[in-house]
């Protein structure tokens, strides 16, 4: 009765509404996995347990992928809380306190920074927002704005990069055609990704916001707990009353665990891919799990991070055994929002959200009168269902192939690329603004902002640059050159920006 109908998205709707009302997250999410144990099992009490619980919950947290995101989670709040005791992340923020003279110059930083960590979305969230925390601070950055910075040069940089996890998963999801090909020739059409950047140095060098981060900048809604870690993260003593940060820390006891971890996280994806049993790089890099890698990854430097660490004294055996916990105990939040965002998946799922918005897409498809506005279409479709069930990767599985389908594998068909990119714009866009998206929830994280916070600051952020993104979708359905599309595109967003300062700015007079 419910199954393949737009029922089926109800649970998601209705998770992210209260979530977005009540501004509470978890109570908000399991109503939302309840409504759909309900409406799956047919209103039965022993069903809807049994589906919520065993089906969903259990399900999900037994799940390979999963567990192995959990793992990656966990090893790297350890090595976060290792940096941290060592001393690594005081003598940054000592550092960039000495060099980085402005907010813009703190911002402009916490951007290239993010841009530069684009081997996978939570590798981005967490380390980005541990480094630059400190900083951001400093020069009264709001958390929602460092979360909203850290949350766009995640998924929308990981999209752009042909050697990142992203591009590993768009390429899993295409059959019958080069993967790797179609991703790298729909990265210049990817006008989400590139807009996201664009508005952020805009806002950046611009200094003005609008909407919610705008108040939020100016309050930086501070309660007092806020403001006694905005005091002690200068001097690396967030972690009070724990044993106190290691005085002989210095800023390679920062740079070199990240360089590490990133060269480790690169080495064990392509391992997985097959890159020592003969695979080239590209093929490894391709076919690569990028779960199990990043936890080949992380483990490995965390390693040989407590062995520099005991090298060179600035801590103790015992004190590096006593943070690993530590990092754990910090995850946690993170980790129980991800567990019902991944049941409330199961629940859409399980009642065909994806079979139903599929269907739809086809019914579209079909009508060859308008293939010029597929790429827009699609763009919605994918924005909606990322937004619905927190998940780009699930979207890109459901769309990509129908969108590879119409068109017949065909890589001259120029059409076909700028839908594909469309796909991935809009999954990366959803995924973007949803309470419920596991990238939205680490930003939250690697910020230590409150997550509602951080969802309603962000969305009229990502929807400005969604609404720029369709127009752009459609000129490029009928111009189909992205050295065109593209610089329209840029120029428009820069435009809609200068005039939402300029009314922004008379609002306030």
């Amino acid at each position: 009765m419910f199954a393949d109908s737009f029922w089926s998205l109800l649970p998601a709707i209705i998770a992210i509404a209260l979530a977005l009302i009540t501004k509470e997250v978890y109570s908000s999410l399991f109503i939302g996995i309840l409504c759909g144990g309900l409406l799956y099992s047919g209103f039965s009490f022993t069903g809807t347990m049994e589906h919520v619980f065993v089906d969903g919950m259990i399900g999900q947290l037994s799940d390979g992928w999963n567990v192995g995101i959990l793992i990656f989670l966990v090893v790297l709040g350890s090595m976060v809380m290792l940096m941290n005791r060592a001393g690594g992340s005081a003598a940054f923020g000592r550092w960039a306190v000495a060099h980085v003279k402005t907010k813009v110059g703190a911002q402009v930083a916490t951007i290239i920074l993010g841009v530069l960590i684009f081997i996978d979305d939570y590798f981005n969230c967490l380390t980005v927002g541990s480094v630059m925390r400190p900083l951001t601070d400093k020069h009264g950055i709001s958390r929602e704005k460092l979360a909203y910075l850290i949350d766009a040069t995640a998924a929308p940089v990981c999209i752009i990069a042909p050697i990142s996890s992203w591009a590993a998963a768009v390429t899993g999801f295409v059959d019958g055609a080069n993967g790797l090909t179609l991703f790298v020739r729909a990265i210049p059409y990817n006008f989400y990704a590139f807009l996201t950047i664009a508005m952020m140095f805009t806002l950046t060098y611009g200094k003005f916001d609008f909407g919610a981060m705008k108040k939020a900048e100016l309050s930086n809604y501070k309660t007092e707990e806020e403001e006694d870690k905005v005091a002690s993260a200068m001097t690396g003593a967030e972690d009070q009353p724990h044993p106190p940060v290691s005085s002989k820390g210095k800023v390679m006891h920062l740079v070199l665990p990240i360089a590490v971890l990133i060269i480790c996280c690169i080495i064990g994806m392509i391992y997985t891919g097959g890159f020592f049993e003969g695979e080239t790089f590209i093929d490894a890099f391709s076919n690569s799990d990028a779960s199990v890698g990043l936890v080949y990854g992380s483990v490995a430097a965390l390693i040989i991070t407590i062995i520099f660490y005991l090298a060179t004294r600035v801590l103790s055996f015992s004190e590096c055994m006593n943070a690993i916990p530590e990092g754990f105990k910090s995850m946690v939040p993170a980790i129980m929002i991800l567990t019902f965002a991944w049941t409330l998946k199961a629940m859409t799922d399980s009642l065909g959200a994806a079979e139903y918005v599929a269907g739809l897409v086809e019914q579209i498809a079909d009508n060859r009168a308008i293939m010029s506005f597929l790429p827009a279409f699609v763009f919605l479709v994918g924005t909606f269902l990322a937004f619905a069930t927190g998940t780009s990767w699930g979207t890109f599985g459901i769309l990509i192939p129908i969108v590879v389908n119409v068109f017949g594998s065909d890589l001259n068909n120029e059409l076909m690329i700028i839908a594909i990119s469309a796909c991935m714009a809009g999954a990366v866009c959803g995924d973007h603004c949803s309470p419920i998206s596991d990238t939205t929830i680490m930003a939250s994280a690697g910020a230590q902002c409150n997550h509602i916070r951080h969802v309603s600051t962000q969305i009229p952020y990502a929807f400005t640059v969604a609404a720029v993104s369709f127009v752009a979708y459609i000129i490029a359905g009928f111009a189909r050159t992205w050295f065109v599309c593209l610089p329209l595109g840029l120029i428009l967003m820069v435009g809609t920006l200068l005039v939402i300062r300029k009314m922004s700015t008379k609002a306030d007079v």
